[in-house]
């Protein structure tokens, strides 16, 4: 009888698992199959793959799948039957363990669940500095009717139509970002890891108006990168952390951005230098910063970020939304469906979704 562990009850209650997603899990097993849900609480803060409480361990010793946040090196060692093991968290780094590189055991994860909300926080940071809401924060903690840094010459306030915005990643989150700022009047330049492929720019068409791939140019590789931080007003990280993404933004690419850009890491913190950062914004040569991830989380108290005015920080919650579950589980389901028909199997509309190429780290 194949049995699949599920463990994402989440000990943050806006993460909290409602009560319908096991029925509905349970409802997808095909006949003679069991869904094993713990009771205990987990954690899905970062990526996931945190201390696997003994009960799960024993859990999965017999379990053939296995749904969590994260999964630790211990976790694949008691569950030597598992074939397929899935992780609500985003990220990976934390789950590529010397185990997970050596096992055959199929590994998806949930990049791309948490897009929506996260790329409508990037337009919200867009829109904060673009429009000086800065500005009218420290005018009203002063309790102070002052119009002068909106009409100071370098004022730097500036109309999404005559913004030109750079994302450095185009995966789910990127095209979130992309399809979201594009349809409001922006034009969308992209550097991402491989070549583009045909038509990958198209994402749908803009209601009254062309398809969006218009406004948005896919690049790869260094050349592309020198051309996302050179040519754009607003720069958005939002690719994983890998060997390849760590420290990628340095002094020397911090460098290269526009006098007045904006920064904005919705990605991983390590892909940005925060020293050098700091020293960027602390001279002025910057619009400002939108962080929502750091190198090191919780930021420290002391932090030279959190004194800066022209930074605007969120403690990693930008993926925070109500409609979590309901794209969650329709992953789940839709693996789960292609799972129970053989690992090399078509879903009904397609085959496996999120597979984590576990060499290139996401």
């Amino acid at each position: 009888m194949p049995i699949v562990v599920l463990d994402m009850d989440d000990r943050r209650p806006v993460w909290a698992m409602p009560s319908w997603v096991p029925e509905r899990i349970r409802e997808a097993l095909p006949e003679g199959w069991e869904l094993h849900v713990m009771e205990e609480v987990t954690d899905g803060s970062g990526d996931g793959a945190g201390r696997v409480a003994p009960a799960v361990l024993e859990a999965v010793a017999d379990a053939d799948a296995y749904l969590g946040y994260g999964i630790a090196a211990e976790l694949l060692r008691a569950g030597r039957r598992l074939r397929w093991v899935h992780s609500g968290a985003a990220g990976v780094g934390s789950s590529l363990t010397p185990e997970m590189l050596a096992s055959p055991v199929v590994f998806t994860n949930s990049a791309g669940i948490h897009a929506q909300p996260i790329a409508e926080s990037v337009l919200g940071m867009i829109l904060f500095f673009g429009r000086g809401f800065d500005f009218a924060l420290a005018n009203q903690a002063k309790g102070s009717w002052s119009t002068e840094p909106f009409y100071v010459a370098n004022a730097r306030l500036r109309e999404l139509g005559d913004t030109t915005v750079g994302l450095v990643g185009f995966g789910g989150l990127g095209r979130e970002i992309a399809r979201r700022v594009a349809s409001l009047g922006t034009r969308v330049i992209v550097v991402k890891r491989t070549p583009p492929r045909e038509g990958e720019a198209n994402l749908e068409t803009v209601v009254g108006g062309g398809a969006l791939g218009d406004r948005i140019e896919l690049l790869h590789g260094p050349s592309g990168l020198e051309a996302v931080l050179r040519e754009s007003h607003v720069v958005v990280l939002c690719a994983p952390e890998t060997a390849e993404t760590r420290g990628l933004v340095d002094a020397a690419a911090l460098a290269r951005l526009k006098d007045g850009a904006l920064l904005i890491n919705v990605g991983r913190g390590k892909v940005v230098d925060e020293a050098a950062l700091v020293a960027e914004l602390q001279a002025g040569r910057l619009r400002g910063a939108g962080l929502d991830v750091f190198a090191k989380e919780p930021l420290a108290p002391g932090h030279p970020l959190w004194g800066l005015p022209n930074v605007l920080i969120t403690p990693h919650v930008s993926a925070v939304s109500g409609s979590f579950w309901g794209r969650q589980t329709e992953l789940i389901l839709h693996n789960l469906a292609c799972f129970a028909a053989g690992a090399d199997s078509q879903a009904e509309d397609g085959g496996w979704r999120n597979v984590v190429d576990k060499r290139a780290g996401y």
